[in-house]
């Protein structure tokens, strides 16, 4: 099978993977994994003008194990609860990761996902180094596929709205001692989601935790980096912010990225984002934004960007705008800045305004994920 890097230039080569016969049995076994289909869809439960983010699931997922050295066979079944052992390393020993991704519905009805051979890169590489196997990446792209047309229903139309699909893995040998584990569960589900923000955010600069360190995994989704996140966020919020913006382990004065997003702000008229390392995420929306600022002409320049930069480019008005940018938010503006106990403010009606490069940019990714606008890079993979 072609690899993950294929998918995303030549759409066609899946397309025999991409299609599912709606004349099917129950089980379809001419796939990689078998095919269990729900009797009772709950699809009419659902009020799609209200979606809480993360909160509705849809009818299927994906469930594949790893034991004895391989890959078993997977298998799409109904949505439901794991049993498992409360010896399961995961619990013990934090050996878990995750994607975040998304399917969109084109403007004219049809569906598509958004990158997902570089999701299933980063998934990978999060793998390996959490000490977990690897995905084959022809599987994981076919579970994808079918899992997504099967519930393609649950699709949602709207403006900011998405079908958001979380692949993950878990360590789950039964045993209570500091190793990898043996046996793992990759599982993928989905659900419809609304706006992840509700308008523009307010963050502050952290000078004191840390949440990725050199040589750490802050490069990798593992899920110890947002266990670890969740205090210091905690403490934020009971300030007034809505996020935070981490800065490096060592020294505290370079950004790094904002929570759930990677940062990215206008200076002097340029898009600056802090350059990725192992403490900061490799993110699929920051490298579709930084390729699109380069087509719109927007100069781009990818460095270090010092709190003392920021704060002074703040006051003087050299920093224009401020957002982050990832699957889940897209692209979100950033309001006001908090640096050292002062908040800075934004000019939120200059940064709305037609000619605002987080307009230009948000405009012209979601232009391309809905099929408003040419797909010039073939970043949709349509199902």
């Amino acid at each position: 099978m072609p690899s993950y890097l294929v998918v995303e230039k030549e759409n066609t080569t899946f397309a025999k993977l991409l299609m599912i016969d709606e004349s099917q049995m129950k089980i379809d076994t001419t796939r990689s994994f078998d095919v269990h289909q729900t009797e009772t869809s709950r699809l009419d439960q659902v009020d799609f003008n209200d979606l809480d983010f993360g909160r509705v699931f849809s009818d299927h997922m994906f469930v594949m194990e790893f034991e004895d050295g391989e890959w078993q066979r997977g298998s799409v079944e109904p949505y439901g609860p794991f049993t498992m052992s409360p010896a399961s390393m995961v619990f013990h020993y934090g050996q878990a990761i995750f994607e975040g991704m998304k399917a969109y519905r084109s403007a004219d009805g049809t569906v598509s996902l958004f990158r997902p051979g570089k999701n299933i890169e980063r998934f990978n590489i999060s793998a390996k180094r959490m000490c977990m196997p690897e995905v084959p990446e022809d599987v994981f792209m076919e579970a994808l596929a079918t899992l997504v047309k099967l519930d393609e229903a649950w699709v949602p139309h709207g403006d900011e709205a998405s079908l958001y699909i979380r692949p993950f893995m878990i360590a789950t040998d039964s045993f209570v001692g500091v190793r990898s584990s043996d046996k793992y569960t990759f599982s993928i589900f989905t659900c419809p989601v609304g706006a992840y923000y509700k308008g523009s955010v307010k963050v502050k600069v952290e000078r004191h935790f840390t949440r990725a360190t050199p040589g750490g995994t802050g490069y990798a989704k593992a899920a110890g980096n947002y266990a670890g996140s969740l205090y210091p966020s905690q403490l934020a919020r009971e300030e007034g912010y809505d996020q935070l913006i981490w800065t490096d382990a060592l020294t505290h004065e370079y950004v790094e990225e904002s929570g759930t997003m990677n940062a990215m702000f206008v200076v002097n008229g340029k898009l600056v984002s802090p350059q990725t390392s192992d403490t900061i995420l490799n993110g699929v929306t920051r490298d579709s934004v930084i390729a699109l600022a380069k087509d719109l002409g927007i100069g781009v320049e990818i460095r270090k960007l010092s709190v003392r930069e920021l704060e002074n480019g703040l006051k003087s008005g050299d920093v224009t705008e401020a957002f982050g940018v990832g699957t889940a938010a897209t692209i979100k503006s950033i309001e006001a800045i908090g640096i050292d106990g002062k908040n800075y403010s934004l000019d939120m009606t200059a940064e709305s305004g037609s000619d605002s490069v987080a307009f230009r940019l948000s405009s012209e990714l979601d232009g391309i994920r809905r099929g408003k606008l040419k797909d010039r890079h073939e970043w949709n993979i349509p199902v």
